[in-house]
């Protein structure tokens, strides 16, 4: 990683910002594993359970474009080390909590503090390394992503095996207060700017309003829940919708970066983020119930062959990075959708009764076509963008990737109520995810038609 520029103080404060982005992603994939364990300890059913990871990603969307806009507009840094400070005391009200009620509230108040890291991430990432070394901080951030991915459910049942839940959540105790003096000693600020326009607090509550109504409606629906709620919340957050859009309109730097939509290389990168996430979350969601159900294989080899998915993303991305560096990210990515198909394709037909090892290229070949369309993806939506705006675009870039998850899990819901033999609606869900990754490698590669010169890294 060795670059013009690039200090060893450097190398220490991009440590700060992995340990937390591992912290943030960690945190979902050990409650998921221990969700009947809480549901057995709260007395309460499964499907109430996973309000401990619903109400998380909730507020995580609700508040990423906010807390990004304040990033931009004061410090990326101090957002930072406040989403640090609410994540880490969180983490410990978790492990404190006595009801499921008080873990609910924990987990929400986790959410905001997961927000405000996640939202200024990608901008002091731009901020430390150099422009010719930049795709390396892009693709380390999708290594530990990959690997907290990877590594979550291990690690979930180990602590569970010799410990009480309670340590699921303690263990981000030392981590935060590590991460938290990093950050505060060696992160950057921001550039300087003369004029710095007012935080819009209406945007703000506008764009909770939307993206929380909306997206808890969607789920609401998959869920079969009360219609007439679910129906008036996403006809609330429509309409609300409507008067947000023309809001940002009207703003030099807006919450919701509509200013960033004009660059078409920047608008197709987020349309192509969205597609590649509903994707990949409508295989890896579909997968288990075909492995579970059709191949009779037991829990623990599921989990194993959902494994060499993450690990092969691992190893590809900083390869993808150092590649980029020399060729156009744009076409690199649409390679890599690909790849992701093919991967896709060859899980559909893997023969009679298949054996564990293949499976496990197959779902390997998913994760280097994955590895080598996350990383270039993410430098062309950067590099697309002003400096200055690089906490909005950078708090787009979540959000794009948390809408792709939520429609995906969506459309897997919907597929599994309409179609009643379960091999088939795993079949129709693997087609779905083919559909949208052709989308996405059409559009990355298109987007780079008449930009190589700004690509050029």
């Amino acid at each position: 990683m060795a670059g013009i520029g690039f200090s060893y103080r450097k190398y220490i404060a991009v440590m700060a910002l992995q340990i937390v982005l591992v912290m943030t992603v960690l945190d979902v994939t050990l409650v998921n594993v221990a969700l009947p364990v809480l549901a057995e300890q709260f007395h309460i059913s499964n499907s109430t359970s996973v309000w401990m990871v619903t109400i998380y990603q909730l507020v995580i969307t609700m508040l990423l474009l906010p807390v990004s806009s304040i990033g931009d507009l004061h410090s990326y840094k101090r957002t930072f080390l406040t989403g640090v400070v609410i994540f880490t005391l969180s983490s410990g009200l978790c492990a404190a909590s006595q009801n499921f009620t008080m873990v609910v509230v924990s987990r929400a108040i986790q959410g905001i503090g997961a927000a405000c890291v996640m939202g200024v991430n990608i901008a002091l990432v731009r901020l430390i390394y150099p422009r010719e070394i930049l795709g390396r901080g892009m693709a380390l951030n999708a290594m530990c992503i990959a690997i907290a991915t990877a590594a979550g459910p291990t690690i979930a049942g180990a602590i569970l095996s010799v410990a009480s839940w309670h340590w699921l959540f303690l263990i981000n105790l030392p981590l935060g207060v590590i991460a938290f003096f990093i950050g505060w000693r060696l992160l950057p600020q921001n550039p300087k700017v003369e004029h710095k326009p007012r935080f819009d607090w209406i945007s703000a509550v506008e764009n909770m309003i939307v993206f929380g109504f909306i997206f808890y409606a969607l789920g609401n629906f998959a869920r079969k829940g009360d219609l007439n709620v679910s129906g008036i919340m996403l006809l609330i957050g429509i309409v609300v919708g409507i008067f947000y859009l023309r809001r940002q309109f009207g703003h030099s730097q807006p919450l919701l970066p509509v200013d960033l939509f004009t660059n078409s290389m920047y608008a197709m990168s987020i349309l192509t983020s969205v597609c590649s996430f509903i994707a990949q979350t409508v295989t890896m969601i579909a997968l288990p119930f075909m492995y579970l159900n059709s191949y009779h294989f037991s829990a623990i080899t599921t989990g194993l062959l959902m494994t060499p998915w993450p690990l092969a993303t691992m190893i590809v991305s900083p390869i993808a990075a150092r590649y980029v560096e020399r060729h156009n990210p744009g076409a690199t990515a649409a390679v890599g959708m690909g790849v992701f198909i093919l991967g896709v394709v060859l899980l559909l037909f893997p023969g009679n009764s298949p054996a564990e090892w293949n499976i496990a290229w197959r779902m390997a070949i998913c994760g280097v076509g994955f590895g080598m369309f996350q990383t270039p993806n993410n430098i062309v939506m950067v590099m697309a963008t002003p400096v200055h705006r690089t906490g909005g675009a950078g708090g787009m870039q979540s959000t794009a990737r948390l809408v792709g998850q939520t429609l995906g899990a969506t459309l897997v819901s919907t597929v599994f109520a309409l179609v009643t033999i379960e091999t088939n609606a795993v079949r129709i869900c693997l087609y779905i995810s083919i559909c949208f990754a052709a989308c996405a490698s059409i559009f990355s590669y298109t987007r780079t038609l008449g930009h190589k010169k700004e690509l050029h890294m």
